[in-house]
Order: structure tokens, then C-alpha cells, then sequence
């Protein structure tokens, strides 16, 4: 049997327009077009949802990471586009930014040690 490979996720969210955009500054200011937003391959679907709430109560729960290879020019790259960071850190398998969208989803920018 072979491994699973992911695609593509949906976040849901009760303002889905003002997230999308959110998403296409800070993640992706390349893209255009409507639908899944392609984050390197991996599509991002983002839809209007009534059973979520606007502010996720347990934004650890699940993280998209993205690996970079030269972190701070990402970091400065996403200062520009207004992030707000939750932690930065040095770790000892690497460098981790943790930083949250519009309605207090986690996202992580990772830079291993080699």
C-alpha cells in the first residue's frame, strides 16, 4: 500500500472573502485566479462555514508549517505584509516563527538545522 499524499486542505471560516485575501497577501501575492489558492502544489480551499466560530479556541490543534530555507528574509518578507507574530524561536532542530491568521489559526515558518 502506498503512502498518502496530501493535496490540498479546507479551512473553514464565517468570513471567507476577508480570510482568502489574508491568505493571498501573506502566503501567496502571486496569485490570481478564484478557487484554491496553490501554495506551492498543496491547494489551500477556503469556504464559508455556520458551524465554526469566528476565533479558532484551540489554534495549537493543528499547524500548517512551511519550510524555508533562509528564515529571516521570510520573516521580513511576511513583517511586510503585517503577520502577527506569536513566538519566534531557536530551537534545537531549528528556527520556528509561529504566527496566526484573521480569525487565529496557526501557521509556522520553519528553518531546520542541517
Amino acid at each position: 500500500m502506498t503512502t498518502l499524499k496530501p493535496g490540498s486542505m479546507l479551512l473553514g471560516t464565517t468570513r471567507p472573502a476577508e480570510l482568502r485575501a489574508w491568505y493571498v497577501k501573506v502566503l501567496a501575492p502571486g496569485f490570481t485566479g478564484d478557487g484554491a489558492i496553490d501554495l506551492g502544489g498543496f491547494l489551500l480551499a477556503i469556504d464559508g462555514r455556520e458551524d465554526v466560530d469566528a476565533k479558532n479556541g484551540e489554534p495549537g490543534r493543528v499547524i500548517i508549517n512551511f519550510h524555508v530555507d533562509d528564515f529571516d528574509a521570510v520573516e521580513a518578507r511576511l513583517n511586510a505584509a503585517g503577520v502577527e507574530w506569536i513566538s519566534v524561536e531557536d530551537r534545537e532542530k531549528g528556527k520556528f516563527g509561529t504566527f496566526a491568521d484573521p480569525d487565529g489559526n496557526y501557521l509556522q515558518i520553519i528553518q531546520w538545522k542541517a
